[in-house]
């Protein structure tokens, strides 16, 4: 925890350059913040202030309960009841400080040394968020499971879930994946949740499903992909994707036997999340704001947005160069992946950054970039795009990527290794 992980070495290397150099302009496809939706922002600020008005001195002005906001939960469990016929109540909710930290409190509680010996924090497949590899504080305390690669037609792939894999692992101690997942925007169906669920109950172990691109917001995957409760399954969600991020406010619906400890874990550490923000979550959940501003301004703009990213890759990155496009139902971005022996994650990015655009590499997704036996260099052949920069800068960045690619294919012709 005392040191950055590999994104966040090249996350904290973006802002360092962007912020010495004045004068130059710089195309970032590697940001990870939501677009900046005027229709989003302004509901929000609706919201905050409406809260600000009406409860600044009770909930900012005192502390509360370590759960989360009475009105909150009781606003969660009533949209969850209302929207998916669930059955939960107060005890089976819990509000954290993000998402992030909600999955930081599960892998401390159920990874690590125990009683009858360590266990490790797995992610069912990779590649998935870089942040999980930061969860542990236990040395090599997190493992991933390498996908099955399927090519789909000339320019799509897709990854698998070697289920078999996962299930034959020894000590595990929780499961966790994002869906969609970030990077490669892969949603899991309710069939292989289902089989995730059945391995996890094989382990003995809970199983973390990380919505923050889902459903019910910011609904980045498309409204049919509703998450499932099972006792076994926590579920947890963000209000970041769906317009506030810097707020960081998340919350975990799950089994209370799974909640009752992140509670105490919460209530021993940060006390509460931020309370104003509670109260405007209430708000737009009893208002059906949210719901509305997910069919009608979210989802399109990024189903919209999606379609011109791909698009345009499809006709800017060099025809004689063999790349693939994941099969994405969601997320906020574009995994690309250049089956080249000459291509090199690392490298690209360092060229990039001299011409003045940033994507991510691909290897800080996946647990075991260098020492892969299944994939062999896939993990150092691929990298991440976001879509959510203004369309001008995309298509800038884009087009320099494209150059860049050809001179690397070229370099490789005049330098064979």
């Amino acid at each position: 925890m005392a040191s950055l992980s590999g994104l966040r070495l090249i996350m904290d290397d973006i802002a360092t350059t962007t912020g010495s150099v004045t004068g130059k302009e710089w195309l970032n496809l590697g940001i990870g913040n939501p677009a900046v939706i005027p229709e989003v922002r302004d509901t929000w600020q609706r919201m905050t202030g409406e809260a600000l008005t009406a409860s600044f001195g009770d909930v900012s002005c005192r502390y509360g309960p370590s759960r989360g906001l009475p009105e909150a939960v009781e606003a969660i469990a009533d949209y969850f009841n209302r929207r998916y016929g669930w059955d939960v109540g107060p005890r089976n909710i819990v509000v954290g400080p993000g998402s992030q930290m909600l999955c930081f409190i599960a892998a401390a509680l159920f990874t690590g040394p125990g009683a009858s010996g360590d266990t490790r924090l797995v992610l069912p497949m990779t590649p998935d968020y870089t942040g999980y590899q930061g969860l542990s504080l236990a040395v090599e305390g997190i493992t991933g499971v390498e996908p099955r690669l399927r090519i789909q037609g000339k320019r799509s792939f897709r990854y698998l879930f070697d289920l078999p894999a996962l299930e034959g692992l020894a000590d595990v101690g929780l499961m966790l994946l994002s869906s969609p997942s970030n990077p490669a925007g892969r949603c899991a169906s309710p069939e292989e949740i289902q089989r995730l669920i059945a391995a996890a109950q094989g382990h003995d172990v809970p199983l973390v499903v990380d919505n923050a691109y889902g459903a019910p917001f910011p609904g980045i995957g498309g409204l049919s992909m509703a998450p499932v409760w099972d006792e076994r399954v926590i579920n947890v969600f963000s209000v970041s994707k769906a317009g506030l991020p810097g707020e960081r406010l998340g919350f975990a619906v799950a089994d209370e036997r799974h909640i009752d400890p992140i509670v105490s874990f919460l209530s021993n550490s940060a006390l509460h999340a931020p309370q104003l923000v509670q109260s405007a979550l209430a708000r737009a959940l009893r208002s059906d704001v949210l719901d509305t501003l997910v069919a009608s301004v979210i989802g399109p703009f990024y189903a919209e947005r999606r379609k011109f990213v791909e698009s345009l890759l499809a006709g800017s990155l060099p025809e004689d160069i063999v790349w693939y496009l994941h099969t994405a139902e969601g997320g906020m971005f574009c995994w690309v992946w250049v089956d080249e022996e000459w291509f090199d994650d690392l490298r690209l990015y360092e060229t990039l950054k001299r011409r003045g655009v940033f994507v991510v590499p691909g290897r800080h997704f996946f647990t075991g970039a260098e020492r892969s036996e299944g994939l062999g260099r896939h993990p150092r052949q691929c990298f991440r795009i976001s879509i959510t920069p203004d369309t001008d800068t995309i298509a800038a960045g884009v087009e320099v990527i494209a150059g860049v690619l050809g001179e690397m294919r070229d370099a490789s012709v005049r330098n064979p290794r």
